[in-house]
């Protein structure tokens, strides 16, 4: 199968192998984004996809606007090929180039369509504290993910995984379910399965107002946001801001299934947290857990910090947080609305 590859990130580097060393599949080309600047400096730097291409020395095509471009498009035109592979590309495609493969776009996302459709499903489904999740592909439409789905893949989601360890999952199991899909539609025997639009839920591009902290939620869902949107959450404290990185919580009512995904030495700690009755002020320092960090007061459970990072430092462990700051009893951090 002759493809061409469209991606933009380290999550597209797993399929772009795939494609690469399948012997079934030819790589023509690569479509991704301009290199960016990062940082302070001036050096352009290439996108993952665009890094991995070169070494293959294939031809690269990076379109500042891919609609518009005449040169992406003259060759996308020109260039007989059975299927475009699109994973994290970063741009629309036009019906033009939805048209254009003789077997269509085919798309790896990273959610259970219909749900989650859109920019962030692996940040959004941690939010919402699910425990699985999977790729969907499917042909591309002119919408939003809203193609037929082709295959779907499923993968378990633990208590402490935030977004980077699932999408490291999630990418893996995205290459697997793209050479499946393509052998299929090789061979096929692929029926595409419309979306229950009835059954779709959103997850958009996420904004600064999403990392701000705020203690008056259970120690659950500020878990659940902190690992979601790793690693940018932010809460004060000492009138500066700082990143919380990593958390666990706990509440009497904590499942037992996740309960048991906690570390030992924070389960042993969990039974002077019931005993201390939630009575403290939000964000308050409750106590201090040799070895791991400060469990903080939340609107209903605690929250022990496991890893912060103050602004221009590197990142710690609570227990570092804790030692370095002479954190005592009863100091408060702040929500994040108080550090914008």
């Amino acid at each position: 199968m002759n493809l061409i590859f469209f991606g933009t990130p380290a999550y597209a580097l797993s399929s772009l192998e795939m494609c690469l060393k399948h012997p079934d599949f030819q790589v023509l080309a690569v479509v991704t984004q301009p290199d960016k600047r990062r940082g302070r400096g001036t050096e352009l730097i290439p996108s993952p996809v665009k890094a991995l291409a070169v070494t293959y020395n294939l031809p690269v095509l990076q379109p500042q606007r891919l609609k518009q471009d005449r040169e992406t498009l003259t060759y996308l035109r020109q260039t007989a090929v059975d299927a475009f592979v699109v994973v994290a590309y970063g741009q629309i495609l036009s019906q033009e180039i939805l048209d254009l493969p003789r077997l269509g776009c085919i798309n790896a996302h990273g959610s259970l369509l219909p749900q989650y459709r859109g920019a962030a499903p692996i940040q959004w489904c941690l939010y919402d504290g699910l425990t699985t999740t999977g790729v969907t592909t499917m042909q591309m439409d002119a919408g939003m993910d809203t193609g037929p789905m082709l295959l779907k893949g499923y993968t378990t989601i633990g208590l402490l995984d935030n977004a980077q360890d699932l999408a490291a999952k999630l990418a893996t199991l995205s290459a697997s379910l793209l050479e499946t899909t393509l052998l299929q539609l090789k061979a096929q025997v692929l029926n595409p399965i419309p979306q229950d639009n009835s059954q779709a839920t959103y997850a958009p591009l996420l904004q600064k107002q999403h990392y701000l902290l705020d203690w008056s939620r259970t120690a659950l869902d500020l878990h659940n946001q902190i690992r979601g949107f790793y690693p940018h959450c932010v809460a004060e404290f000492r009138g500066q801001a700082v990143k919380v990185l990593a958390t666990l919580p706990w509440h009497p009512d904590l499942p037992i299934d996740l309960a048991s995904q906690l570390p030992e030495a924070f389960l042993e700690f969990s039974p002077e947290l019931v005993a201390m009755g939630g009575k403290a002020p939000l964000g308050s320092i409750i106590n201090i857990v040799k070895g791991l960090g400060p469990v903080l007061q939340a609107g209903g459970g605690y929250l022990l910090l496991q890893t912060l990072q103050l602004a221009g430092k590197r990142p710690q462990t609570g227990w570092d947080f804790a030692n370095g700051l002479r954190l005592s009893i009863g100091e408060a951090f702040g929500n994040g609305q108080q550090v914008t």
